[in-house]
């Protein structure tokens, strides 16, 4: 297990797995390092879905095919061009980052829209962690709950010598997740996390991003 300060430092995307799985207790591991999350009144609202196996291998057919279809539906909005200015440039970074890590240029857009399916086939991950939550009211405070699951999990994959990626485009088939793995209505699909061992040779794995100075995020009152 690696000490707290290695484990968030060194926590990243990882966009390439061995195909390697992991057993069943060790995924129950980080399930219950994940549980110890904070939640408002300890609600703890998360419901989380794992699948593996040959429900990964069906998942990811069934996935690309509705791409493919354009048949998409989130439970919540995202749209990126809301983004100001300082978010956009970071994300343009990271975009930047996995081109190049994947070898793709950015005027290959055949190349480009090639990785899309990565996405959708868990980049390899042997496992992946579908997160679900009831809405209430503005679902803000809920979300922020499962943020910090969502970290915890993350964290604990990383400190046990896994890797982990959270994946926003899984939102996108919210509808057809639900029913895929016979979730209710009620509940609704913040993102998924990928999992598993990572292939550190590959070049995507290797490049890291980068964080901020503090002087741009925090302000010290006195």
């Amino acid at each position: 297990m690696l000490d707290f300060q290695t484990t968030v430092r060194s926590r990243q995307s990882i966009r390439e797995f061995l195909d390697k799985p992991l057993s069943k207790d060790e995924i129950n591991e980080i399930l219950l390092d994940a549980q110890w999350a904070p939640s408002a009144t300890n609600t703890q609202p998360w419901i989380t879905h794992v699948v593996s196996g040959q429900k990964t291998k069906e998942l990811k057919e069934i996935l690309k095919d509705k791409w493919a279809k354009g048949e998409i539906k989130s439970d919540f909005p995202y749209d990126q061009s809301l983004f100001p200015p300082a978010l956009e440039t970071r994300m343009r970074a990271l975009y930047k980052l996995i081109y190049d890590g994947f070898g793709v240029a950015r005027e290959d857009k055949e190349g480009r829209a090639r990785m899309v399916p990565l996405n959708l086939e868990f980049y390899g991950a042997p496992h992946a962690a579908f997160l679900f939550m009831p809405s209430i009211a503005d679902n803000v405070n809920v979300a922020a709950d499962m943020g910090m699951y969502a970290q915890n999990f993350m964290l604990s994959c990383t400190a046990r010598g896994y890797g982990s990626i959270p994946q926003l485009i899984f939102a996108m088939f919210a509808d057809t997740i639900r029913k895929e793995l016979g979730v209710s209505d009620e509940l609704k699909l913040l993102f998924g996390i990928s999992f598993g061992y990572p292939n550190w040779d590959a070049n995507v794995n290797k490049n890291r991003t980068q964080r901020v100075p503090l002087s741009e995020s925090v302000t010290f009152h006195e």
